[in-house]
């Protein structure tokens, strides 16, 4: 039976948190992998906050998962930086250890593993909704799977610029075009939206309707908009995404594999009891 000095703690920090499903997946992966002494709690960091949190850390702490709004944030408080996070330009994920702090970004190969885990067809272009961290990560995985072409459709042309830029540096340099998401068209065979459901008028969905794939990166409120339109078409969710990154987090934090299909059902659990309050 451990005690206390067996006890290994991981958290996510954000701003807002409390809707996180993060602990509910992380806690379930530790049960059905047999670590009692873990723990994994949710965290209210407020933008600039990182680094005063991680420096007031203790010996126990093995790892921390990062979301809005401090992804970016992220990199300026590790040791050592994965070449994918530098290559998003953010991190998720911090590996706590006596050797240093590693960021990383699970987002990437989370999502490149949720698009095949639900299409195994071509990828050659795609369309991203929205400009953010998350449509970074995506877009360079959309390219990891093959895109040539990656169109940013967004409010803010500044802000597409600078996630057009991120995607634009990949290795195979793909030709990353940016356009306006209240009129221009989605083209591709994929489709990924990280806008608000509330932002995707009928209107926007309607220009989705010919791409093969659609991935909206919410899972709450489920269906969005654009999910209802799927009509048949693959269908990545935002728990397909959360559940992939997770458990590659999972990985990184324990160094042994992670229960796909636990951490996958307490998200499914989560979200049922969420729906019926």
């Amino acid at each position: 039976m451990g005690g206390t000095a067996d006890l290994r703690r991981c958290a996510v920090l954000g701003d807002p948190i409390a809707h996180s499903l993060s602990p509910a997946l992380h806690r379930a992966g530790y049960a059905a992998a047999g670590l009692p002494d873990w723990s994994y709690d949710a965290v209210r960091v407020p933008a600039g906050g990182v680094r005063s949190f991680v420096e007031g850390l203790e010996a126990e702490w093995r790892g921390l998962s990062v979301t809005a709004p401090l992804k970016r944030e992220l990199l300026a408080v590790a040791t050592e930086v994965t070449e994918r996070a530098r290559l998003v330009g953010a991190a998720n994920t911090l590996v706590l250890g006596p050797g240093g702090r590693l960021a990383d970004n699970t987002d990437l190969p989370g999502a490149v593993a949720a698009i095949r885990e639900r299409y195994d067809g071509p990828v050659t272009a795609a369309t991203l909704l929205g400009a953010g961290a998350t449509a970074a990560s995506t877009g360079l995985a959309l390219v990891e799977l093959g895109a040539r072409s990656v169109t940013v459709l967004a409010r803010s042309a500044e802000r597409a610029a600078e996630t057009a830029s991120v995607i634009a540096a990949h290795p195979t340099a793909p030709r990353v075009v940016i356009g306006s998401l209240a009129t221009d068209p989605a083209v591709g065979e994929v489709v990924v939206s990280t806008v608000p459901a509330d932002a995707q008028t009928d209107e926007l969905v309607a220009r989705c309707g010919d791409a093969a794939v659609l991935f909206e990166a919410l899972y709450d409120p489920w269906p969005t908009p654009l999910a209802a339109s799927a009509d048949g078409r693959p269908l990545v969710g935002g728990l397909d995404l959360l559940v992939h990154q997770a458990a590659l987090q999972f990985a990184l934090f324990t160094d042994g594999p992670a229960p796909l299909a636990a951490m996958r059902l307490a998200g499914e659990v989560a979200l049922a009891e969420r729906s019926v309050r």
